[in-house]
């Protein structure tokens, strides 16, 4: 039987594999309505999901270190709303690198890949979320300063936190928006980012991810939030 539309409508940008398109697929299956996009040309599965669900799931694409791509996938979308926006890319370098190893276009990539990239994104389309709707992008546990006891992947570390601090810099510029705001740790999951290692399913994470980002509907400010809903310290 066909999954109930609950009449709600997510823009998910980043779906075509992993976390993404764990998202796109356990939305959808809560009854949502999913714009996902893929990089142009990547043939992802988000194609196969969309006939699964009937009509329910609209594949765009866009490439999100490209400001030329992000404008048009906004003049595409200008006529839309959406209850939830949410920004999930991400890319990492090799683990063991150092600061004091890592090529000056390495460290570029990840930089720009996962905190300038994103907050470009938010800010080109977040006019596209209702007043009482919610704005989420991905982050990870591994950008707490406060919880770096270990030093290790010292670049994607430093790339996140310096999404989360662009992240509490937009939200102090619309201090008083009524919108909810969620940057969400989704645990050490096994996926191809994460590696064989990770302690935590897909299943484990995405389920709970999306319970935590329903959670705060209705709330205002800022959160940064693990899977299960718990604080991260910045």
């Amino acid at each position: 039987m066909p999954t109930p539309s609950s009449g709600r409508t997510l823009l998910l940008i980043g779906a075509s594999r992993g976390l993404g398109y764990a998202l796109a697929a356990e939305y959808l299956q809560r009854g949502w309505h999913v714009v996902a996009t893929e990089r142009a040309g990547s043939k992802s599965k988000l194609h196969d999901l969309a006939e699964a669900f009937e009509g329910r799931l609209e594949v765009e694409t866009v490439d999100i270190n490209d400001p030329v791509l992000v404008s048009a996938l906004r003049t595409r979308l200008s006529s839309r709303v959406f209850d939830l926006l949410f920004i999930n890319a991400g890319v990492t370098n090799n683990p063991r690198e150092t600061i004091a190893e890592v090529a000056t276009e390495e460290f570029t990539r990840v930089m720009v890949t996962n905190a300038l990239s994103p907050m470009r994104v938010l800010e080109s389309l977040q006019d596209l979320v209702v007043r009482t709707g919610t704005i989420g992008i991905m982050s990870s546990g591994q950008g707490s300063v406060a919880d770096n006891e270990s030093g290790s992947r010292e670049v994607y570390r430093a790339s996140k936190a310096a999404l989360n601090t662009l992240m509490r810099s937009f939200a102090a510029r619309h201090r008083g928006d009524r919108r909810a705001m969620v940057l969400i740790a989704p645990g050490w999951v096994r996926t191809d980012m994460g590696g064989p290692e990770g302690r935590l399913s897909i299943e484990d994470s995405i389920p709970n991810v999306v319970d935590t980002i329903s959670a705060q509907s209705g709330k205002t400010g800022l959160q940064y939030l693990d899977y299960l809903g718990r604080t991260v310290r910045w």
